[in-house]
């Protein structure tokens, strides 16, 4: 199996990667050793602490990923059937927790010669990651409001600055988000809209952020126009140059920028 470290972290957290795809973390080595201790996918879920579907997403996903299945399921027999884990599961925990100590000893290092690490393995984490959209802020979640299928996620950011996102209730168990919770949202530039005096817009859009035109990046086609919002954070939207001109847009104007709470995509470390 083929692996790197993609996260560090003050608890030693490790995650093995294969291509792209974060494979396996702590959580889900802690899932695999109550498979293998209890014998099925149901008492090892209620012993993590998640769900039955959220257990077998995360069985599916762990076999698919890996060279060879890391879990079986046995249906019929004496026994009614059950869940173990295969020979090549067992051997990815041993070697997880063989990574894990070691990396433990790496962080019990540097902390001895760096003193307080949390400010600058945040930072670290905030500047490793690699998405093509245009739009990334970090937060706080603030609130947290389910529905039948779908919830409300308020995230708060530095500055003071709110924005919502409306996803599944099964994307809010599966980050495990909380009040309280560091996360990120991540919004294309394409989807958000400029604007001006919107502050009392009557629209159903649930994002409405003002702020102070930075950058104005102008294209024969499309234009780039970048918000500051405050807290040191940026909006970037690009619309088209018939629109920046009608509106009449300028570096240091005042714009409001506008997006749908379905538009924001919720990430955490």
């Amino acid at each position: 199996m083929k692996c790197r470290k993609e996260e560090i972290g003050l608890d030693g957290s490790i995650w093995f990667q294969k291509a792209q795809h974060p494979f396996l973390g702590g959580d889900r080595i802690a899932l695999l050793e109550k498979i293998d201790e209890l014998g099925s996918i149901n008492s090892a879920a209620k012993a993590s602490g998640i769900s039955y579907k959220t257990a077998w997403h995360l069985v599916n996903m762990m076999n698919n990923l890996s060279d060879k299945p890391l879990v079986d399921r046995m249906t019929g027999g004496k026994g009614g059937g059950g869940t173990v884990l295969t020979k090549q599961g067992k051997k990815v925990i041993e070697q997880f927790r063989v990574v894990q100590d070691e990396h433990r000893r790496f962080l019990d290092n540097l902390e001895e010669r760096l003193g307080d690490t949390k400010n600058i393995y945040q930072f670290l984490r905030r500047i490793s990651m690699k998405i093509s959209a245009r739009n990334i802020f970090s937060g706080t979640v603030e609130k947290i409001t389910k529905g039948a299928v779908n919830a409300e996620v308020i995230l708060a950011l530095h500055g003071g600055v709110r924005i919502t996102s409306i996803i599944t209730n099964g994307s809010v168990d599966n980050l495990g988000l909380k009040e309280g919770t560091n996360a990120y949202a991540i919004v294309k530039a394409s989807s958000i809209i400029i604007g001006q005096d919107l502050h009392d817009a009557r629209i159903s859009t649930r994002n409405i952020i003002c702020g102070t035109i930075s950058k104005i990046i102008e294209g024969p086609v499309s234009t780039e126009v970048d918000v500051e919002i405050g807290g040191g954070n940026v909006i970037s939207a690009v619309i088209t140059h018939g629109s920046s001109e009608k509106l009449g847009l300028r570096e240091g104007g005042h714009a409001c920028t506008a997006f749908k709470a379905s538009s924001v995509i919720l990430g955490v470390s």
